[in-house]
C-alpha cells in the first residue's frame, strides 16, 4: 500500500498505540521533579528551573574573604586596646573616682574599729555607762573641792596657816596614792583561792586593772601595797607582785565606793566568770571600814629638787 492510499490515523489514540515522531506517555523516572501545573498565566513568569547546587570543587562566594577575618578582628582589638588612649575628661574622673574610693575604705575601718562598743552586751553598755557618770561625778567633786580650797585662801584673814592647813592634807592624799600612808575607809574584800594553782600573773593584773578602772583609791594584796608602778611577774615559785612572793589565797582589800566595785568583778564575762573557768573561787565582800595599812618606803629623789623654793 502506497503512502497515499494509506488511511488517516483517527484524532483520538489508544494508549498502547506507538508513534515513531513524540510519545505518549513520559517515563515515571524522567517525570519526578516536574510540577504538575497548567501553563502560565498571561502576564505571570512561568516556574524557575532548579538551581544547581555547587561541586565539590567549588568555593562558595566570600569564603576566601572570610577565612582571615578572625586574625583581623583580633588585630583590630588588639590595637585598639594597647598603647591606651586617655583623654584628660577621663583621668579627671579616674582621678575623682580613687579619692571617693579611698574616703570609702577609711570611713569603712574608723567604722569597724568602733566595733567592741556595737557588739557589746547590754549589761556591758550599762556598765560602762555608770562608769563614765561615775568618773564624772568624781571629777566634778574635785573641781568643787578645789574651788572651795581657793575660796578659803582667798577669804582668810591668815593666808599663811591656810595655806600650810591645805597642804598637809595635800600630802596626806599623796601619801595614800604613793603608798607612803595607811588609808581607810569603805570598800570591798576579793579573796581568790586557787587550789590546782591555775591562776596565773596576767589574770590577777587583769582584776587590778578591773578593780582601778571602777574607781578604787587604794589597793592591798596580801601584804603588797598596790601603787602605780606596781607589777606582776610569773616565777617558778608562784607570782610575785613587785618582786614580792604572795601565796594563795590572794586577798584583795580595797577601798572605794562598794556599789561600783562588786558590779564590775560580777559582770557577765568578767573577773570571777574567768576565775571560775580556771577552777578558781572569788568571794567579794562588802564592808565599811576597809584598812589598808601595808607602806612603801618613800624614797628622796638623789637629784630632782622643788622648782617652787
Amino acid at each position: 500500500m502506497s503512502e497515499d492510499e494509506r488511511p488517516e490515523k483517527p484524532p483520538g489514540r489508544s494508549p498502547d498505540e506507538t508513534s515513531d515522531e513524540i510519545p505518549d506517555k513520559i517515563p515515571e523516572d524522567s517525570a519526578e521533579g516536574v510540577p504538575e501545573t497548567g501553563p502560565p498565566a498571561a502576564g505571570l513568569p512561568g516556574p524557575m528551573p532548579p538551581a544547581e547546587p555547587p561541586t565539590a570543587l567549588e568555593e562558595p562566594a566570600g569564603a576566601r574573604e572570610r577565612s582571615g577575618a578572625p586574625a583581623d578582628g583580633r588585630q583590630r582589638l588588639r590595637a585598639g586596646l594597647w598603647p591606651p588612649r586617655v583623654s584628660r575628661a577621663q583621668l579627671i574622673v579616674a582621678l575623682l573616682l580613687f579619692g571617693l574610693g579611698l574616703g570609702l575604705a577609711i570611713q569603712v575601718r574608723s567604722t569597724n574599729d568602733n566595733s567592741v562598743l556595737r557588739g557589746a552586751r547590754q549589761e556591758d553598755l550599762v556598765r560602762i555607762l555608770d562608769e563614765l557618770d561615775n568618773r564624772t561625778q568624781r571629777l566634778q567633786d574635785e573641781k568643787r573641792r578645789l574651788e572651795a580650797q581657793r575660796t578659803e585662801l582667798e577669804n582668810s584673814s591668815n593666808h599663811a596657816a591656810e595655806a600650810r592647813k591645805q597642804t598637809e592634807q595635800k600630802a596626806q592624799q599623796l601619801g595614800v596614792l604613793a603608798g607612803t600612808a595607811a588609808a581607810q575607809g569603805p570598800g570591798i574584800t576579793l579573796t581568790v583561792t586557787d587550789p590546782k594553782g591555775s591562776v596565773q600573773a596576767d589574770m590577777l593584773l587583769d582584776t587590778l586593772q578591773e578593780l582601778r578602772a571602777a574607781g578604787a583609791e587604794a589597793i592591798q594584796i596580801n601584804d603588797v601595797r598596790v601603787v602605780a608602778g606596781t607589777y606582776f611577774t610569773q616565777a617558778s615559785s608562784g607570782v610575785q607582785v613587785d618582786g614580792h612572793g604572795v601565796s594563795q589565797p590572794y586577798r584583795f582589800k580595797v577601798i572605794g565606793n562598794p556599789p561600783d566595785l562588786e558590779p564590775a568583778l560580777n559582770i557577765p564575762g568578767g573577773v570571777v566568770q574567768t576565775l571560775e573557768k580556771e577552777q578558781a573561787t572569788a568571794d567579794v565582800v562588802r564592808s565599811q571600814k576597809i584598812i589598808v595599812n601595808a607602806l612603801r618606803v618613800s624614797k628622796q629623789p638623789d637629784y630632782a629638787r622643788s622648782s617652787s623654793g
